[in-house]
């Protein structure tokens, strides 16, 4: 935590607190200092062209109300200061956001806890999600199907509807079809525009969602991925099966707690606290429904692409799943972690306060309590269900959850691993934007790092580097590094098979004293001409019992699926998500993240939960087929295992306590164990001194 000191002090001594999400920074600011200094006290990521006068509204900032039990705050809207004549008279570009503030007008006065939404950073989240869709079959829910109506005669009764229903059944062999209320108010201007030939957009329940004039066949679909730190979203052309546009953004839930446990106990501690969170992500959505549109190569405006998008899939964890549905996610936190409902829902997508009145929204199965239908939608896309040898589906997040695939069955699992492969709990740590370090090797003689960053091609021992990041701030390591790292200390000898880092300090300038324990550093603190100092960077003992915490849940759970499976190996590894997409497999093999087998059977499969629902979008064959498989899968709840905890124990060295590594050994030179527990190389030196003696 830093103390802001040297600001205007406009309410006498007083000291306050201020946390920033999603970072979780800390600061201690005199009362009266406004936000944005607060924030760039601390080196917080927070935009501002217009030199803090309250023009160019890109500092905006939402403060936060509620208790808040991580860091020990209660705020309400007492907690800053009252709306300035700044702020009332603004007419800049970008709006002020609903239940946001200028960061530079408005001041601090008690505790609080405030959001910087991505369009407030200067370095915004690298949202890194793609999806391939080999041997789909386009079979959509929604079709565009055109008629001609006959004229009518003097005498002909029938109503407009009645003929539309007539003229499908003969075209098309719709039968029994039935319009929508919300479209009959369409239906006669529709006719007349088109000269009686008009376009019916049709479910295969035969529900007519939107009628339109003349020959017009553009039917769009949307597939979302809602995870718990970024939200995926895909526009797609039912006609043709294209993805046309792809958008990311940041879940606006992070402000309520980084992993998904502290999302609940939010809820748990704050009456309507369910009730925000499913604000925030509906909200979230329909804005991401802008970026699709944006992001459309159409000569249609914003308007036109929502009123032909008609149908939308959405996945997510159970607690992304339930809050989308408004649903209390409380009983998710507690044994026997129940789900409110598993099978699929479906629903209009304006009763998710998403503003597409012509759409059908679907919202995929769940598999468990803590496996959702974001595990249930990789699974599908992965084949995971239909495998004839063994295939372990991996997705790496705060969360992970775990698919094992047999010739039998599928077995399912979720693992705590909390958010320290994304960066947070690490002292270094980052998320993935421009100027982290996202790859590093250390030299294994002088024990000397360098690495690559987000925005450079050249590694930090090449030329050009200090050209190509001039422009960028390297102010830590993101997941896919900080793996790395972890793995190369070990390889290295700087610490040893049970993660204690070594005193090497005799050796080398990059390992130093930290009081009882050591500390790796990357780069030391520096200064530049202009008088910028950028902090140190390094790898603590506590981030190395951080990352192995993490991947021992994960490794446990990996485990448990495989005994219940009655399989001691698995030679086809697929790590899925936008974090599992940067793993590089031998560093997951050297940390035990996974069960050794040949390196090249380690594979990235990329946002397979994404290209499951994009799946589940075009294809009513694979919507009917999941919803089906996620009820003949084996749950496994790890947190009642008997064996789980024993599991996780072994799986804290690297690679692991017991387990053989036959297939890693081929590619890397594997240290040689030296027990080492709970002193680092001060032990061995202990023990060669008292055995001399």
């Amino acid at each position: 935590m830093t103390d802001l000191a040297g600001t205007t002090n406009m309410l006498g001594d007083e000291r306050v607190t201020v946390v920033f999400t999603p970072s979780g920074v800390q600061a201690v600011a005199a009362a009266g200092t406004s936000l944005l200094d607060v924030a760039r006290s601390v080196g917080v990521d927070i935009d501002s062209t217009c030199g803090g006068r309250g023009l160019c509204g890109r500092c905006q900032v939402t403060p936060a109300t509620g208790e808040f039990a991580k860091w020990g705050i209660t705020s309400d809207d007492s907690a800053v200061s009252p709306w300035t004549t700044s702020e009332s008279g603004y007419k800049g570009r970008r709006a002020i956001e609903p239940g946001s503030r200028l960061g530079c007008q408005a001041r601090v006065l008690a505790d609080v806890v405030v959001d910087i939404p991505p369009a407030s950073q200067v370095h915004r989240p690298v949202i890194r999600k793609t999806i391939d869709l080999p041997g789909l079959t386009l079979d959509p829910l929604v079709t565009a199907r055109y008629v001609e109506l006959p004229e009518l005669e003097l005498g002909d009764e029938r109503a407009d509807d009645e003929i539309l229903r007539e003229a499908l059944a003969a075209d098309w062999g719709i039968e029994h079809a039935t319009v929508e209320g919300r479209v009959l108010p369409t239906v006669h201007p529709a006719i007349v525009e088109g000269g009686r030939a008009i376009t019916a957009v049709v479910h295969r329940d035969g529900t007519v969602l939107a009628v339109r004039p003349g020959f017009d066949e553009v039917v769009y679909g949307v597939a979302v991925d809602v995870g718990s730190t970024t939200i995926a979203g895909y526009l797609v052309d039912l006609a043709s099966g294209d993805v046309l546009a792809d958008a990311g953004a940041m879940n606006p839930q992070i402000r309520f707690g980084e992993d998904l446990m502290s999302r609940v106990s939010y809820v748990m501690m704050n009456p309507g606290g369910d009730g925000e969170l499913t604000s925030a992500i509906r909200t979230a959505l329909d804005r991401l429904v802008t970026d699709l549109a944006d992001a459309l190569d159409t000569e249609l405006d914003e308007a036109s692409v929502r009123d032909r998008i008609h149908d939308i899939v959405l996945v997510g964890n159970p607690v992304m799943h339930h809050l989308l549905l408004g649903i209390d996610p409380t009983p998710l936190g507690a044994a026997p972690f129940t789900l409110t409902i598993g099978a699929p829902v479906d629903l209009r997508a304006t009763d998710l306060d998403l503003d597409l009145p012509f759409a059908r929204a679907h919202i995929g199965p769940c598999i468990a309590g803590h496996v959702g239908a974001d595990a249930a939608a990789a699974l599908l896309n992965e084949r995971t269900h239909a495998t004839a040898e063994p295939q372990l589906l991996v997705d790496v997040g705060t969360n992970a959850e775990i698919v094992l695939g047999t010739a039998e069955r599928a077995y399912a699992a979720s693992s705590p691993t909390g958010p320290a492969f994304e960066g947070a709990q690490i002292s270094s740590g980052m998320r993935a934007t421009a100027g982290a370090i996202e790859r590093i090797r250390i030299d294994r003689e002088t024990l000397e790092p360098r690495f690559k960053v987000i925005g450079a091609d050249a590694w930090s021992d090449e030329a050009g580097f200090a050209e190509q990041t001039a422009n960028l701030d390297i102010a830590g390591l993101c997941g896919s590094a900080i793996i790395e790292v972890i793995g190369e200390l070990y390889l290295a000898g700087v610490c040893d098979h049970n993660g204690v880092i070594q005193d090497l300090t005799a050796r080398t300038d990059c390992v130093v004293s930290d009081e009882r324990t050591f500390t790796y550093v990357i780069r030391p603190e520096v200064t530049d001409d202009d008088g910028t100092t950028h902090p140190q960077l390094a790898i603590t003992q506590n981030d190395v019992r951080q990352i192995q915490l993490a991947a021992s849940a994960l490794r446990a759970g990996i485990d448990l699926l495989m005994e219940h499976a009655g399989i001691t190996e698995c030679h086809d590894v697929r790590l899925a998500g936008a974090f599992g997409a940067h793993i590089d497999p031998v560093y997951a093999l050297v940390l035990g993240l996974v069960p050794d087998c040949p390196v090249e059977r380690v594979t990235a499969v990329g946002n397979a939960a994404g290209a499951g629902t994009v799946r589940m979008l075009v294809s009513a064959k694979q919507r009917d087929e999941i919803a089906a498989v996620v009820r003949d899968v084996e749950k496994i709840e790890t947190a009642t295992e008997p064996r789980f905890q024993e599991l996780f124990v072994a799986a804290m060295a690297f690679p692991h306590a017991t387990a053989p590594s036959p297939h890693l050994a081929q590619i890397v030179a594997l240290p040689e164990r030296v027990d080492s527990t709970g002193g680092g190389g001060r032990n061995r030196r202990r023990r060669r001194e008292s055995s001399e003696r």
